[in-house]
């Protein structure tokens, strides 16, 4: 059989297919239980994202209401955001994301994400929540998770407070490590990025999942600042047998606040040499409206699913990746 005859077929197994299905329905008995009502969002917008480490696929519309540049949703974030603020109460939403430039054994343009928001929780009290849907929906539940900061664990593995190291040190320490010793050009949040995805991340989770929590705020991305020295974002990520699973904050309420990180995004894109994204200004205009204080996580579906045999790639889970798309 030649490769083109096999081309049509999917890469995951048909087990696989019948384990994403049901992992759905447990989702959403586990939604229903606790009153969280699913939505759905547009995944065409107006606006994309800012962020300089992610980049939106770009299409453009034809029609009536005239022509319009549109991007893809890289997360339904910010649509949810806006029924939050129009008083939708705790929701979640099961939904495709799309990510240019992301392909990989963990990694596919166009992925499965689930993604809620709670209304009255701080990111410790999602964190629970997000351990009680793993032992939930999982076939083989879980351990109990472990819990560490973005500091401990730096001090712990590398003997550096990563927020104060300075950014001499953090070069100079991953350009000690093996597969990094060529890299150099970065500044300090990407020296940083380097050591925890490299050094640090394939250690964490090998028994149970770990949540890292109290990111710099210099990476707090949507999340709030604590207050305190050094301030930190009330932000976490679930990190699981080496591999990223979710991302979560305590969301950002203020609008002010939020237009001057997208600015400063886009200022950055600019630095970069990419191109600048439009912000949405109909989250903005949500904000001031007012959104309830809340946390929110994200949660590759895709992913999740390989937790039964890390050792293989998304494209068994995924019937389709982009390779036969």
């Amino acid at each position: 059989m030649s490769v083109a005859d096999a081309d049509w077929r999917p890469t995951a197994s048909l087990a696989a297919l019948q384990a994403r299905a049901a992992l759905l329905r447990r989702l959403r008995i586990f939604f229903a239980e606790r009153e969280v009502l699913e939505v759905e969002t547009p995944l065409l917008s107006v606006a994309g994202t800012t962020d300089p480490q992610i980049e939106s696929f770009v299409t453009h519309y034809s029609g009536p209401g005239g022509d319009r540049r549109l991007y893809l949703a890289t997360s339904p974030e910010f649509p949810m955001k806006r029924l939050l603020a129009a008083g939708s109460g705790p929701i979640f939403q099961v939904c495709k994301a799309f990510r240019q430039g992301e392909a990989g054994c963990l990694h596919n343009p166009e992925f499965t994400l689930l993604e809620w928001y709670r209304p009255g929780y701080d990111h410790h009290r999602l964190m629970d929540e997000v351990e009680a849907l793993l032992a939930a929906v999982c076939e083989e539940p879980p351990a109990k998770a472990e819990r560490w900061t973005y500091a401990e664990l730096f001090e712990t593995h590398l003997a550096v407070d990563p927020h104060r190291a300075t950014w001499a040190e953090l070069r100079r320490l991953a350009q000690a490590h093996p597969s990094l010793a060529g890299v150099d050009g970065l500044d300090r949040d990407g020296w940083l990025d380097l050591l925890m995805s490299h050094c640090i991340q394939p250690q964490l989770g090998l028994d149970a999942p770990c949540f890292v929590y109290h990111y710099p705020a210099s990476q707090a991305a949507l999340a709030r600042i604590a207050p305190g020295e050094p301030p930190v974002a009330e932000r976490f990520e679930l990190i699981w047998r080496g591999v990223e699973l979710a991302n979560g904050f305590h969301e950002l309420s203020d609008a002010q606040q939020q237009r001057r990180r997208f600015t400063a995004d886009n200022a950055r894109r600019r630095e970069l040499g990419l191109a600048e994204v439009a912000m949405d200004e109909r989250l903005l205009q949500a904000l001031a409206a007012g959104l309830p204080d809340c946390a929110g996580v994200a949660l590759g579906l895709d992913r999740l699913l390989l937790m039964s045999d890390p050792d293989k790639c998304l494209s068994a889970s995924i019937a389709f990746p982009i390779s036969r798309a």
